[in-house]
């Protein structure tokens, strides 16, 4: 699911760019809803999370915009938040003097951030499997734009797509190719570009992609009742397989964990504000056939952009709990199931 993402920044323009039959909006700061009380950093349901703030208010991490009506929520399912090679590092997308950037700042610290790019409108971006690189998308006009850049040092980019609504852009295992996300027309397929001789390859339906070993994805698809699902595609055999479905939810942005036991995801919610429901994204979990769905988050606060630690012993997310304003934070909690 694709919606827009909102900059927690005190005097931004509104700047506008379509991004998957949506409107990229660039809001002066995030609103507060009347219905949820974001100052509480965790509900009974997570008392067991050991949830911890990495980022500060003047981080100014970007908050994917979520639009609710009645039990219906949509969200912004790219990825904007990534943990470095070494776990030592944690890559967000923020938002200052009006643009949105790629900054880096320790985990396991408090302190400053270094900026990354140096670009206007990053949409989102994930590392390399050898920590060398970073490919981000950002939005150009009607197009988004595949780069690749220096994970540590400087800001040259290489182009990689152009004239295209392209976004999500994750490496393979092996590093030859990187997947994305193209928007056409009303439809999302996955391709890939090979890094090595500049080919582009068109895959299957489908956003979100999570290329695993021997020519296997994950990705998120949306169903004829607007739900969206997790589906694993073997793009060598043409096999593609539901393994995550529910009849009210909806589920984005599988990720595999790092004993590859688990698959992280967000889904949707409805909590019960007396006789009034109120549609909610929060953290899940699977195993990788698809059992054992469990839900870790119960905020009423929205929970996106999940990403493993390293060593899988943490999952990093970004929320809005904890600050009375809404301002959105890089949150942390423990994984043991």
């Amino acid at each position: 699911m694709t919606d827009s993402i909102v900059r927690a920044i005190p005097s931004a323009k509104k700047l506008t760019s379509v991004l998957s039959l949506a409107v990229l909006s660039f809001l002066p700061s995030l609103k507060a809803n009347a219905q949820v009380d974001y100052s509480v950093v965790y509900v009974n349901e997570e008392t067991s999370l050991n949830l911890t703030q990495i980022t500060s208010d003047n981080d100014y991490v970007c908050m994917p915009q979520v639009k609710r009506s009645g039990r219906n929520v949509n969200w912004l399912s790219n990825r904007i938040i990534d943990i470095s090679v070494d776990g030592a590092q944690l890559a967000y997308l923020s938002a200052r003097n009006n643009t949105t950037n790629i900054f880096i700042k320790g985990v396991s610290k408090q302190g400053g951030s270094v900026q990354r790019t140096n670009r206007s409108a990053v949409l989102d971006f994930s590392y390399s499997p050898d920590g060398k690189y970073i490919c981000f998308s950002e939005s150009n006009g009607n197009s988004n734009h595949i780069f690749q850049t220096s994970a540590t040092n400087g800001y040259i980019c290489r182009q990689i797509t152009s004239n295209s609504k392209d976004y999500s852009p994750v490496y393979s295992k092996d590093m030859k190719d990187i997947f994305f996300t193209r928007q056409e027309g009303k439809g999302f397929n996955i391709w890939s570009y090979n890094i090595a001789n500049n080919f582009l390859s068109n895959y299957s339906k489908g956003m979100n992609p999570y290329p695993l070993s021997s020519g296997v994805m994950l990705c998120s698809r949306t169903n004829a009742a607007g739900r969206s699902e997790i589906w694993r595609v073997n793009y060598n055999t043409g096999n593609e397989e539901c393994i995550v479905a529910d009849p009210v939810k909806s589920f984005t942005t599988p990720q595999i964990s790092p004993d590859g036991k688990w698959i992280l995801m967000v889904g949707s919610s409805v909590l019960m504000n007396g006789n009034r429901p109120y549609s909610n994204t929060d953290i899940y979990v699977c195993r990788t056939d698809g059992t054992q769905l469990s839900q870790l988050t119960y905020h009423a606060a929205d929970d996106l952009s999940p990403v493993w630690s390293r060593d899988g012993k943490y999952i990093y997310f970004i929320s809005q709990r904890g600050s009375a304003t809404a301002t959105a934070n890089v949150w942390r909690m423990s994984f043991e199931l």
